[in-house]
């Protein structure tokens, strides 16, 4: 994974194979140090399942036999001087926290974070997804169901939507 947008993709494609019905993706960047936590209140996690999915062979999805995803995230953030931690419980969700470096040589580009999440919301109408951008002079919030009053009824799976909400998150964050 070569950017921290395709991470955010494979966190929350997680979360939603979990059944989540709301997540929430939070980034704050400041001192140096960006910070993404992705928490979910999907199936949740025993501390068993949770030791393994550090473990590129381990995997609980049946059309393949390997998970790197969480082995990537851990990777990438460690060779920057970051970190990841992941907390769980069955029944009531995960929280996957990740932080890097940023101004570390090996730390990832952001790649496409405005069309990764605007196609994480438009993607997955059902799911009330909360994105939460910090930094140093920035806020910026927007969820499913604030876009979903906006529209007052336009369908979220609208192609025209997706670059709305691209547009709008590209004008109030910096990456």
């Amino acid at each position: 994974m070569n950017n921290l947008s395709f991470h955010i993709t494979d966190i929350m494609a997680n979360s939603i194979r979990a059944k989540a019905s709301e997540i929430g993706l939070f980034i704050e960047e400041r001192d140096l140090r960006i910070t993404i936590r992705i928490a979910d209140n999907g199936l949740g996690m025993d501390a068993g399942t949770i030791a393994r999915v550090t473990n590129p062979f381990y995997t609980t999805r049946t059309t393949r036999k390997v998970g790197l995803g969480i082995p990537f995230l851990i990777q990438n953030a460690e060779q920057t001087g970051g970190a990841v931690s992941i907390t769980s419980q069955p029944g009531k969700g995960t929280v996957v926290t990740a932080s890097f470096c940023s101004n570390h040589i090996d730390c990832p580009p952001w790649g496409d974070l405005p069309g990764t999440v605007a196609m994480l919301i438009t993607g997955n109408p059902d799911i009330n997804i909360c994105f939460e951008y910090q930094a140093v002079k920035t806020v910026f919030s927007i969820s499913t169901s604030e876009i979903k009053e906006i529209l007052d009824g336009i369908p979220l799976s609208y192609p025209k939507v997706m670059l709305l909400v691209k547009e709008m998150i590209k004008e109030n964050i910096r990456p």
